[in-house]
């Protein structure tokens, strides 16, 4: 039972505690669950944060849902889920019940516009982790550019990225194990 409660009350922590959704919460869960707990490998994570990325619903739900499942099976997997979406189930609706008569407000505008710069450095701090640990090469810093470059001109689903980005790993994998 206690495990489920650490895995529990983990996510609650990451759930309530990072602004800016699943890119912002990046940075605590490598710490939470890949330093401190061990739950997963900093690997698995980028792997579960990739998959709950590009499958339907909220990319901190589906991580932590993929991290709890790993660590205590289809309970944990639950009990993860509902850890990291009860901060912001209580947060939206204590925020809803009050924020239409505050939102005019120049310190709420303001509290605001400080927020989302902060989310600005989480996410790339976030960024600049997961480049060290998965552009480690020259096949990889190529399909880097090409996802970076398609993003940017092109106006397609991320999943597409993704499906590409894992084909062309493939490729490139098999053709260095056959040159070898």
């Amino acid at each position: 039972m206690s495990d489920y409660l650490n895995l529990f009350f983990t996510f609650a922590r990451i759930g309530g505690l990072t602004f800016g959704g699943g890119y912002a919460m990046l940075p605590m869960l490598q710490k939470e669950v890949v330093e401190k707990h061990q739950w997963a490998t900093e690997e698995e994570l980028m792997d579960y944060y990739a998959i709950g990325q590009c499958t339907p619903g909220v990319i901190a739900v589906n991580t932590a849902t993929f991290v709890g499942q790993r660590t205590k099976g289809t309970l944990g997997g639950i009990v993860a889920t509902l850890g990291v979406v009860f901060p912001s189930m209580v947060i939206i609706t204590v925020i809803a019940a009050f924020l239409s008569n505050f939102a005019e407000l120049a310190v709420v505008k303001n509290a605001f516009a400080g927020i989302r710069v902060c989310v600005c450095v989480l996410i790339f701090n976030a960024v600049t982790k997961l480049w060290k640990k998965s552009v480690t090469d020259r096949p990889a810093l190529v399909i880097c550019l090409a996802v970076l470059a398609g993003s940017v001109f092109l106006d397609l689903s991320p999943v597409i990225f993704v499906v590409l980005a894992g084909v062309a790993g493939v490729l490139i994998q098999n053709w260095k194990e056959k040159r070898a």
